[in-house]
């Protein structure tokens, strides 16, 4: 018997021999909003702030999630994240890189659903938000993530941390609660996170954008994507705050600026006189340097 060719092999193969699940984008838009400081020799605090948008329709309705939606069968993941930011949020032409994959069972109450996460940082400066397609509203909800108990058995080898999230600002606060349990296999170490409780967030996107912040704390300890946040020309302690909201702690001036050194170019230019402050002078991101690690 003569084998068959893939020519045709495909012509008579059963697409319907296997289920389909349903295929999703969630995008992660990560920026840092400015809050005026009420004493003026002090620079403005700074925030690191997602955007959500408010469901315009069932399930989850008028809940807040991730801007996001089906993609369709002629596009890329990529190209389906692009058109959903721009459908949702008025948001175009911006860094975007995949995240993570979920695909718990009961992820969403729909039908079998798959969603392919996408991390982004940007200047606020450079967006108009505006809701949009299946999005009622649309805002920046500012990010504070911490860690509040660890317990460890060490019979079975186990670490669970529990970490708290609150996504605030001027008219909402809506928070949950993360458990991550690290377990020691046989030569690697296991993760498993769960949602202890979560309020106003929909479908598992408080597991999501708790594993968007870790992401982003690793990525700009040996990356240059936290100058996606940054305007054309900054200064060094600008920078530094940046770098010290995201990774949550405070870094020495002398060693972060040899850290970064290599990244950063001087201009001849000086920022605005503020409060009691004399203008610094301006750098901007150094294009050229070599990139590592990436």
């Amino acid at each position: 018997m003569q084998e068959m060719s893939e020519q045709e092999f495909l012509k008579q193969y059963d697409s319907s021999k296997y289920e389909k699940p349903s295929v999703t984008v969630d995008m992660l838009v990560f920026t840092i909003l400015d809050e005026k400081n009420s004493n003026y020799r002090k620079l403005d605090n700074k925030k690191l702030s997602l955007l959500l948008i408010r469901r315009k329709g069932h399930p989850y309705k008028g809940m807040w999630a991730l801007p996001g939606g089906f993609i369709n069968m002629d596009e890329s993941l990529d190209e389906a994240a692009k058109r959903e930011l721009k459908e949702e949020t008025n948001i175009n032409d911006i860094y975007l890189e995949q995240l993570y994959t979920y695909g718990d069972v009961d992820r969403d109450p729909r039908t079998r659903v798959i969603s392919s996460a996408y991390l982004s940082l940007v200047s606020a400066n450079k967006l108009e938000i505006k809701a949009g397609d299946d999005a009622s509203d649309a805002m920046w909800f500012n990010i504070n993530y911490r860690l509040v108990s660890t317990i460890s058995d060490k019979e079975n080898k186990e670490t669970s941390y529990l970490y708290k999230l609150e996504l605030s600002n001027n008219r909402e606060l809506i928070e949950g609660t993360i458990k991550k349990k690290i377990s020691y296999k046989k030569g690697y170490y296991e993760e498993n996170t769960t949602i202890v409780d979560s309020k106003g967030i929909a479908f598992d996107h408080l597991k999501v954008i708790a594993y968007g912040i870790d992401r982003l704390r690793n990525k700009i300890e040996y990356t240059d994507i936290a100058f996606n946040l940054m305007n054309e020309y900054f200064t060094l302690s600008e920078l530094q705050q940046v770098y010290e909201i995201i990774l949550n702690k405070e870094l020495l001036k002398a060693n972060f600026r040899r850290k970064i050194n290599h990244l950063v170019i001087e201009t001849n230019k000086y920022s605005e006189k503020k409060g009691g402050y004399r203008p610094s002078k301006l750098f901007k991101f150094n294009y050229e340097h070599e990139r590592k690690g990436e």
